[in-house]
């Protein structure tokens, strides 16, 4: 072993963090897995109606969180490696990545602030334009694709209508809401509450493992200075 001290303490400290960093990988990994595949999502962005797909806005950021997941994995794996054999190269291997990783962290986290409202709100569109043509009376071609549509959305948000429905839309609740009765529909939520609620709840849990990460980063950018420091000095070291 080249170094001793508070080095070696760093070293075991900047390995552990890795780990911590590994499994941190591993489990953005899985949670974007899981926001890919959830029911509720899943079953709304596979729509379809009038030839135009449910938006996707949501799919790119959890693709992008499946990416970093793996790569995270990898960068720590790295990480936990150099540190044990006290390799410079490793380190500042290691060191290169979490720059930029952090830094496309840290474009990734304004993009979603100044989108958070984007996903739902493209959703919603999606919802009226289809509850439109669905209490149309005048008997639109797509009419019986548009009640099919805002069925999905129903039983999968367990919501009936959005919020300011007309005297129409009530007239037909029996047919867009068939599992609600009369007194079920006064008490329920709107759709479009509900597809705020949904996202909201997901961005944010987002959110909070990007924050975790973030804080992870800091302390292993510091700790891989010190210890390649605390290598270069070491005795034998040249």
């Amino acid at each position: 072993m080249a170094v001793a001290g508070c080095t070696k303490c760093i070293k075991y400290m900047l390995f552990f963090f890795n780990f911590i960093f590994w499994l941190a990988g591993g489990v953005i990994l899985g949670v974007a897995l899981w926001l890919r595949h959830d029911s509720q999502t899943s079953n709304l962005l596979i729509l379809q109606f009038e030839g135009h797909q449910a938006p996707g806005t949501f799919y790119i950021s959890v693709y992008i969180l499946i990416a970093v997941g793996a790569v995270m994995m990898l960068v720590g794996f790295v990480g936990c490696y150099g540190a044990i054999q006290e390799s410079q190269c490793l380190l500042g291997t290691f060191f290169f990545f979490l720059v930029v990783l952090f830094a496309c962290e840290v474009a990734a986290a304004i993009w979603g602030f100044m989108n958070k409202d984007t996903i739902s709100k493209e959703l919603i569109n999606f919802y009226d334009s289809a509850y439109i043509k669905a209490v149309d009376v005048s008997g639109s071609p797509s009419k019986d694709s548009a009640i099919k549509v805002l069925d999905v959305f129903h039983r999968t948000l367990d919501c009936c209508g959005k919020g300011d429905d007309t005297p129409l839309f009530t007239q037909v609740t029996s047919t867009l809401c068939p599992t609600k009765t009369a007194e079920d529909f006064l008490r329920s939520q709107s759709c479009h509450d509900k597809l705020i609620e949904l996202f909201s709840e997901k961005l944010y849990l987002i959110g909070l493992a990007a924050l975790v990460v973030a804080v992870i980063m800091i302390f292993e950018m510091i700790f891989t200075m010190v210890l390649c420091c605390g290598i270069r000095n070491s005795p034998g070291v040249y």
